[in-house]
């Protein structure tokens, strides 16, 4: 009993990595589809009072803090990569685990920054961890083609009084606002004197009172349009889609549905046709763009195509609602992914071996290229985005600006029936609130839905069933703070610039017992 007392003792690491390890484990509750927001402030409070308790150990806690973190938020690719692609466990399992390894290094680097700048913890953890977080996660957005998913500021959205201060630079400042919150809970703990106890209080309690205020804001308006649309989940199981013997019955799937939808725009999913566009048989598209006509529906649909070389393809959203069966390839209006996914969209240098093992048709896409034009739609300018561009706000802003409805085509059939499609349609209300329109997303098996201007959930089909979801959305106009500053750059190098200007203060005080 004794030995046992010992190893639980306050100044005993074994304590300290219990403690990271649960609040690790519980990270995804935070996020959808639990959306326990208030949870997020709690556990990152938890991971920052272990840090600086046991600070010989404080870079190995925080990395496997990390790890475990986005380990249980990512399991999701493990479907993806065993389940559809084929790949066998004792592949899929490691190359799974890759991801969250390689993600788990941005906290520790965080960590490593503020023991840098040599401060008293108390403001250290006011001002150079919510920097330095911020910083690392608007890093890890961007390096190596950039991944997102997992940042803390989008665990507020939509719920949460911090979701507000998207619409101000992104979710990247809502990331600062939940890493001020935390940092007040462990000061709580980490900081004697009440003076500090007070300052960090009345800072969590000012981000919150100004998020409450930003929340009353609206930064756009509707332009007085109105549309009824249609968005189309037909529910092609992933391993139907690319079947040569199942594209007849995916083919009549969708075209029932959009005979038997009367709105005003109607949208089919992420390559809702899984055949190149130039490859169909002669007069399909036609049929498409002529039923819808009769209903007096302007119809988009996503379709890889070739690029005018014959030589690559993309991944493509096409508009039919002005189709004419003479027109050249180069003269149909669409809209090409850009933000390629890695390993499933194009392939990195010397993973041809990998391929060769997995069941991934379609598997090197080309770009669609930036600041691509929204489409017309009846009376609506959309701009799309499709499958995981919704998690890069900054790469939307240009086409968004001359737009009034966003929208997003996915197919979430990769990914079976795991938490990825929650986790997607929280970011689709992230960038709906950054870009202030309504966002209107179809998808193969889900979550196809409609969100209001302020991130909320207006209508929701239900997953993995065949469904029409109609609805009447405004058209808006006008332009967010964030899109006024064209990305989170801005942002970044005021912190940047706070960060080195800390630093260099820190070097002229003498070394903190801290």
């Amino acid at each position: 009993m004794a030995s046992t007392q010992h190893l639980f003792t306050r100044t005993s690491p074994v304590w300290g990595w219990f403690v990271m390890v649960v609040s690790a484990l519980l990270t995804p509750f935070a996020y959808a589809p639990y959306r326990l927001y208030w949870l997020m402030p709690i556990l990152m409070a938890a991971m920052l009072v272990v840090a600086v308790k046991y600070q010989p150990y404080r870079l190995r806690m925080v990395y496997v803090w990390a790890l475990i973190a986005y380990f249980v938020q990512c399991y999701w690719i493990n479907t993806a990569l065993h389940d559809i692609a084929g790949l066998p466990s004792y592949v899929s399992i490691p190359l799974t685990a890759l991801l969250p390894a390689y993600l788990a290094l941005y906290p520790t680097l965080t960590i490593w920054l503020c023991e840098k700048i040599r401060l008293p913890v108390v403001w250290r953890l006011l001002l150079v961890f919510p920097l330095a977080w911020t910083l690392t996660e608007f890093i890890r957005e961007r390096a190596l083609t950039g991944f997102g998913w997992g940042a803390i500021g989008y665990s507020q959205i939509a719920e949460s009084p911090l979701a507000a201060y998207a619409p101000v630079s992104g979710v990247a400042l809502v990331t600062w606002a939940t890493a001020v919150v935390s940092t007040a809970l462990a000061a709580l703990i980490l900081c004697k004197p009440v003076w500090q106890k007070a300052i960090h209080l009345v800072s969590a309690i000012a981000v919150i009172a100004v998020g409450l205020l930003l929340g009353q804001q609206r930064w756009t308006q509707a332009d007085g349009s109105t549309a009824t649309v249609a968005l189309l989940q037909g529910n092609i199981e992933q391993s139907m889609k690319w079947d040569p013997e199942a594209f007849q019955h995916t083919i009549q799937t969708y075209y029932d549905m959009v005979a038997e939808t009367s709105a005003d725009i109607v949208i089919l999913p992420e390559t809702a046709i899984p055949v190149m566009r130039q490859d169909l048989p002669d007069g399909l598209l036609e049929q498409f763009a002529s039923t819808a006509k009769r209903n007096n529906a302007a119809l988009a649909m996503g379709i890889p195509q070739y690029t005018p070389t014959g030589r690559q393809y993309l991944n493509s959203v096409i508009n039919l609602s002005e189709f004419n069966p003479e027109q050249t390839d180069q003269s149909l209006p669409s809209y090409s992914k850009d933000h390629l996914v890695p390993f499933g969209e194009f392939k990195p240098i010397f993973t041809d071996w990998l391929y060769s093992m997995m069941n991934m048709p379609l598997a090197d896409f080309s770009e669609g290229g930036n600041k691509q034009a929204p489409l017309q739609l009846a009376n609506q300018r959309i701009a799309f985005n499709i499958c995981y561009e919704d998690s890069f706000g900054d790469d939307l802003i240009a086409s968004a600006k001359t737009s009034t409805l966003l929208s997003n085509v996915s197919n979430m059939a990769w990914y079976g029936t795991s938490h990825a499609m929650d986790l997607q349609l929280q970011q689709s209300q992230a960038r709906a609130l950054e870009l202030g329109r309504y966002m209107v997303r179809s998808t193969n098996t889900g979550l196809t839905a409609v969100l209001d201007p302020q991130g909320h959930i207006t209508a929701l089909a239900p997953r993995d069933t065949k469904q029409v979801l109609t609805v009447k959305i405004q058209g808006y106009q006008g332009l967010t703070p964030y899109m006024q500053l064209g990305s989170t750059w801005p942002l970044a190098i005021v912190f940047s610039v706070l960060l080195l200007l800390l630093y260099g203060y820190s070097r002229r005080m003498p070394p903190s017992r801290h």
